[in-house]
């Protein structure tokens, strides 16, 4: 058995053979799952005892569920024990007066548990544990308590401890909702996995809990029935029967006037203002809160099934009315009053669609690109013409493309071409649809798709430039070519299918295009990309920190945007940045092979030039199993690299030579027209260690041959470490150019590994006093970056020079979590505590937070000497 999201609480379940361990967890959170388990594994005995609501004031009805099993052995307990036992769960054997001394029951029930433990290994089971009576909770409590590393184990379910207030002081393990990655994987897991907005509407309802996430799934799949009733503001779907008596069970106990503000407030969260009397004794209940103050009060539910039980436990008509009533008051609001029009609407109307396509215009600037996605799949069904419904649901497509969900944008472009002919229209859709494939494995689709819409004229220089995107994930020279020979002197389409024709032409346009892009975040962030691509990095980190930093201000990141961001990081030495970037995206890339496996591979990458390299070599092998290596080239290639440089780490230079070799093909081409490239160096490296210095010698010269015509600074300086490895007679000229460039300093890494093989080849050369310096130097940097593997190298080689190098202390910033670092760097720049925090989603407290603990960490004492902090580490 198998639980999806939950291995490291399966694995501390499985774990316990002696003691005690409580689940705790609301209604559907895997509990009942996780006990299953545990009895399913278990090698020796398991005794149930489930607890019940009707049952809850019945006397020792728990402990008769138990012990039913186990009766006979009860025979062997010293009389007053066997009284004691038997009489409370109604099987005296006549032996008992009056009511049971419960010290004496509990003694009893632990002898009896410990007695069967000694022949096998014993599980105790209590599910629901808040609803077990009282007299029950106490014996085994008591008993519980007693456990002395003996083969007895007890395991218990509850929604908390507070409703067993015996069971308090023991070990708790706490089921949270499950995590975006996990509760993916559990929907498409289900018979019928949910597409398209019913997808994004159960992840958004069930908000993590495994049971709810199946009994939607199964209820509102791909095979199942449209959900009945109408659609409200956030369409929130019908709960099943099983969750409605989860969820609702409190609401016929209420005032009816607590029902009909519930029911506003279920259509509207922010519809409180003159109900909170009304709504008091709801929140007595701990059905929602009431929060915030004025204009921005509201009521937030417990769980958003809550909200929709009681939304649906109404008829149609009831909600209908809700939404009149709601929007007949918001006439200064126009978004929040069009979709309750919409959602009071029996039939197509325009003027509400037009509304509602205004409003997810507006919904768009903000970053909301799920709202404006559903505003426009509403608008268009509230269309009373056909090409208007059309033209709304390939808008619709357009703005799903952000959502990174290809299921969604496929559906509402097929919708959109049934229902027109228009081909410019028919031309878009296909455009959407092939550009979110660009974000999966479906290169060649995604190909296919965008060279279609390339038919358009309109559409023309937009489609070529995200094929492009795809021809590069792929790295398939076809797919580069054929593009390629539409570019039609596209700057973009040619730096992407081609970085190192005309580099430093391109490069030098750069500056211009970022002007011209007059703070578009989209047009910032490829021209980041470009940039990063002509191995311009400084300016790449530059244009991506701007267009993050306005994406940022409009609201969620477009799905997989800050991933290329990422590279640049790494590349210019700002690893927590990476490393941020990497964790910052990975929760919006489930179901997107393609992306999850580029963000593992640069996840994995830091963790490879930190020294973590057992993480990183899992981090970097997920990457590979995502993905077919030879249709995902630029992942595949990124991905080996991270672990080449783990064997490297680690001083298995067989292994780092074998993954180095795989960025080439045997005939010494790259695999990736640009990924490959960059390890050149780091093959060489390997190559010498290992005997295969003519197969490397071949490789590096082909490259060479290959980017002759411009060779950027980087590349110039890896080849010509490259040959000074490969050929130590003919070092040190190669050493001396590949360290003459002061832009060499874009890849301080890269830079201080020249440092470290230079001052290496001094030294074996009996040059010791000119290889000092540029140890000491290599160190500093290697220090700065937190790069562990290659501090001890260079230290051991300082060693050897004669020098005794002061103990490594890790640079102030690299002990700071990247979320710390970057509010150093943001902070550094000027910013506010609240610009921070709107920058980075988190409250002004929240930041403070951070700074006041980071502050002692720097040895600053104000914000004012952040700057000098941040121009000592070389990260400004």
């Amino acid at each position: 058995m198998t639980i999806v999201g939950r291995e490291s609480e399966s694995a501390a379940v499985l774990g316990v053979t002696s003691g005690v361990l409580i689940v705790t967890g609301e209604p559907g959170a895997g509990k009942s799952t996780l006990l299953a388990l545990a009895a399913d594994r278990h090698q020796g005995r398991v005794l149930r005892m489930t607890g019940s609501e009707s049952e809850a004031n019945l006397p020792f009805a728990g402990l008769h569920q138990l012990l039913r099993p186990v009766l006979d052995d009860a025979a062997r307990l010293p009389a007053r024990q066997r009284s004691a036992l038997l009489g409370a769960i109604g099987a005296d054997d006549g032996d008992a007066t009056g009511p049971p001394d419960r010290l004496l029951l509990g003694v009893a029930l632990l002898a009896l548990l410990s007695d069967l433990a000694q022949r096998t290994p014993l599980l105790v089971l209590v599910d629901d544990l808040h609803w077990i009576d009282t007299g029950s909770l106490e014996a085994l409590a008591f008993a519980a308590r007693r456990i002395d590393g003996e083969p007895l184990a007890v395991l218990a379910g509850t929604r908390d401890t507070a409703g067993a207030a015996a069971f308090s002081g023991f070990p708790t393990l706490a089921l949270g909702p499950l995590d975006a990655s996990a509760a993916v994987r559990l929907l498409d897991g289900q018979p019928y996995p949910p597409t398209g907005g019913r997808r994004m509407r159960i992840l958004d309802q069930a908000a993590g809990n495994p049971l709810a996430l199946v009994e939607l799934a199964r209820a509102y799949g791909t095979d199942g029935p449209a959900p009945a009733g109408d659609p409200t503001a956030e369409d929130l779907l019908p709960p099943t029967d099983r969750l409605m008596r989860l969820y609702a069970a409190d609401l016929d106990a209420l005032p009816d006037a607590t029902r009909r503000a519930l029911l506003l407030a279920a259509a509207d969260e922010r519809a409180v203002a003159g109900r909170i009397e009304a709504l008091a004794p709801a929140e007595a209940a701990g059905l929602l809160r009431i929060t915030g103050a004025g204009d921005a009060r509201r009521a937030r539910f417990r769980h958003p099934l809550i909200r929709s039980a009681i939304y649906h436990s109404v008829p149609l008509a009831a909600r209908r009315r809700a939404h009149r009533d709601l929007a007949a008051s918001l006439s200064g609001e126009p978004d929040r009053r069009a979709w309750h029009l919409a959602a009071a609407a029996e039939g197509p109307d325009e003027e509400i669609a037009a509304a509602l396509e205004e409003s997810a215009g507006r919904a768009r600037t903000r970053g909301g690109y799920t709202a404006a996605v559903t505003a426009l799949e509403r608008a268009a069904e509230l269309s009373p013409a056909p090409h208007d419904r059309a033209r709304r649901l390939v808008a619709a497509a357009r703005e799903a493309v952000a959502t990174g969900q290809p299921h969604w944008v496929r559906e509402l472009a097929a919708r959109a071409r049934a229902l027109t002919d228009d081909p410019a229209l028919v031309a878009e859709a296909s455009l959407r649809v092939g550009q979110v494939l660009t974000l999966s494995a479906e290169h060649d689709t995604a190909l296919t798709l965008l060279t279609r819409a390339a038919e358009d004229p309109r559409l023309r220089r937009t489609a070529v430039g995200l094929a492009s995107v795809a021809g590069f994930y792929s790295g398939d020279e076809d797919h580069r070519l054929a593009i390629r020979a539409q570019a039609q002197g596209d700057p973009w389409t040619l730096a992407v299918t081609d970085p190192a024709e005309a580099r430093s032409e391109r490069a030098a346009a750069l500056p211009a295009l970022v002007e011209r892009a007059d703070g578009d975040p989209a047009l910032l962030n490829s021209l980041g990309a470009m940039a990063w691509l002509l191995d311009e990095t400084a300016l790449a980190v530059r244009i991506f920190d701007d267009a993050l930093d306005r994406w940022r201000l409009r609201g969620t990141l477009p799905t997989g945007l800050g991933c290329t961001a990422g590279w640049a990081y790494l590349d210019h030495g700002l690893w927590a940045q990476a490393r941020l970037a990497a964790a910052s995206t990975v929760s919006s890339v489930a179901g997107l092979p393609h992306l999850e496996a580029a963000v593992r591979s640069l996840e994995a990458a830091p963790l490879a030039l930190t020294g973590r390299t057992a993480e990183a070599r899992t981090a970097a092998s997920a990457a590979l199993s995502l993905v077919d290596p030879d249709r995902s080239r630029a992942v595949a290639v990124r991905a080996r690299w991270a672990l080449g440089m783990a064997a490297v780490a680690e001083g298995d230079q067989s292994t780092a030579y074998e993954q180095f070799r795989l960025l080439f093909t045997p005939d010494g081409d790259p695999v990736h027209y640009a990924c490959s490239h960059a390890g050149v160096a780091e093959l060489a490296a390997a190559a010498v260690r290992t005997g295969h210095h003519a197969e490397a010698a071949a490789i590096v010269e082909r490259t060479e041959k290959r980017l002759a015509d411009d060779l950027s600074p980087r590349m110039r300086a890896l080849i010509h470490r490259a040959h000074a490895l490969l050929d130590p007679s003919g070092a040190e000229p190669h050493f001396t150019a590949a360290l003459a460039d002061p832009a060499g300093r874009q890849w301080p890494f890269e830079r201080a590994q020249i440092l470290l093989d230079h001052a290496e080849w001094l030294r074996r050369a009996h040059r010791i006093t000119d290889a000092r310096p540029l140890l000491h130097t290599a160190l500093e940097t290697f220090r700065r970056l937190g790069a562990h593997p290659w501090t001890d190298r260079a230290q051991a080689e300082l060693r050897a020079a004669g020098v005794d190098p002061a103990p490594t202390t890790p640079d102030a910033l690299t002990t700071l979590t990247p979320q710390q670092q970057h509010i150093i760097r943001l902070a550094a720049k000027g910013l506010s505590n609240r610009e921070i925090g709107e920058r980075l989603f988190l409250s002004p407290r929240t930041v403070g937070s951070h700074l006041y603990r980071s502050f002692p960490k720097l040895g600053v004492t104000a914000r004012s000497q952040l700057r000098d902090v941040l121009e000592s580490s070389g990260q400004t």
